[in-house]
């Protein structure tokens, strides 16, 4: 398949992480306030679960299908679409509040942000360099969690009770829309641009692709389950946002770190070692008695659990043609999507005390274990094949 891809010289990010931001403002008050909101909707709270990973599903299926939307009408006008889509599922909620349909409305919004992840991150990543690709990235990546953290905070003034939270966001997001509507320059430029046949699998890196999905099966927990592990923890809505604000403020605070040193260092061994802080981490927020304690703990957590997708991404996009750009976009997001889907229900199988916690930290372990392994084994064999 054909497709549009970029020309660095005329390609600015200005417009994908301008509209980024304010999508991760009401993206992170969303992901909070959909569990916490159910009781007022009068739906059950194990809603939760399943809503998370239909959610992540929907990410997952949309992840295979971004890039011929994309090809016909643009970054730009793709990006408008899909957050345009976003908001039509948060009004079907508030339209009907019954569970199937807010099921059915959490799946299709999966299929939109996957839309929105797709288009900016491909955006962002068709550069000339692995340094500038790096760059880049870290940029996105705390746009979005600098975003999502003070989108956590709204819990509290904005409350998480009855339409007003619901339609506070969809003001977010049409002003999301406006700077993809203003600006009209800047995007990716029209270039032959090739789909990654699934035989070209084989080249793309095993760590990357594992990256990746270890990272949702953090991450959709996170989002998903979290808020309700924390909100039985205090039983009080405002620390309940300050403790995930903690969570995704050392995701956005970790990410000049991941760039500089995502150039500098294997990347398998930098997931390694992120995860291996993460377990720490998991054990401080454990144990932990004092505030601080517990607060520095879910800040370390966070910046490990969101470590890893960034510096998976850019290992890659490594030695690829920057034709490909776009197709690693989706395989990686393809990997996230699926871990995503797992993780909540994966989670949910620890029914013990802390069993959140300790399935996250179990995942990071083993993934420590895993990229130590493929880190020592790239060492000794050299590069993987490069997709030309």
């Amino acid at each position: 398949m054909e497709m549009t891809a970029s020309s660095p010289k005329n390609n600015s990010p200005l417009v994908p992480v301008a509209g980024l931001s304010i999508f991760a403002l009401a993206s992170g008050y969303l992901m909070s306030l959909i569990p916490l909101s159910l009781p007022s909707f009068g739906l059950s709270m194990e809603l939760a679960p399943a809503i998370a990973s239909l959610f992540y599903l929907g990410l997952l299926i949309g992840a295979t299908c971004i890039e011929p939307v994309v090809a016909k009408i643009g970054h730009r006008i793709s990006f408008i679409i899909f957050l345009m889509a976003l908001l039509l599922t948060i009004v079907v909620m508030i339209a009907m509040p019954n569970a199937y349909s807010w099921l059915i409305a959490r799946f299709f919004a999966g299929i939109a942000v996957a839309g929105v992840f797709v288009v900016v991150e491909s955006w962002l990543l068709m550069a000339d360099t692995a340094k500038q690709r790096a760059k880049r990235l870290g940029l996105y990546m705390a746009s979005l969690y600098g975003g999502i953290t003070l989108g956590q905070l709204a819990v509290g003034p904005v409350g998480t009770d009855g339409f007003m939270p619901y339609i506070f966001i969809i003001a977010l997001l049409v002003l999301a829309m406006l700077p993809p509507l203003l600006i009209k320059s800047g995007q990716p430029t029209i270039q032959h641009n090739e789909k990654i046949k699934f035989r070209d699998l084989r080249y793309v890196s095993r760590p990357a692709m594992m990256g990746c999905f270890v990272s949702g099966l953090l991450i959709g927990p996170i989002y998903g389950l979290m808020p309700v592990y924390l909100q039985q923890l205090t039983n009080n809505a405002s620390q309940t946002g300050i403790l995930m604000a903690s969570i995704i403020l050392g995701a956005m605070l970790i990410q000049p770190l991941v760039s500089y040193l995502s150039t500098r260092v294997s990347k398998s061994l930098l997931m390694a070692l992120f995860c291996l802080f993460g377990t720490a981490a998991v054990f401080g927020v454990i144990n932990s008695q004092s505030n601080i304690l517990i607060i520095l703990s879910f800040l370390m957590l966070g910046a490990c659990s969101f470590a890893l997708y960034p510096i998976a991404i850019t290992l890659a996009c490594d030695g690829m043609s920057s034709t490909k750009i776009v197709s690693i976009a989706e395989v990686m997001l393809l990997s996230y999507s699926l871990g995503s889907v797992c993780g909540p229900l994966f989670a949910d199988k620890f029914k013990q005390a802390n069993g959140l916690p300790i399935y996250l930290g179990v995942c990071l372990i083993t993934t420590c274990i895993y990229m130590l392994i493929k880190s020592a084994s790239s060492a000794r064999s050299g590069s993987a094949p490069v997709v030309h």
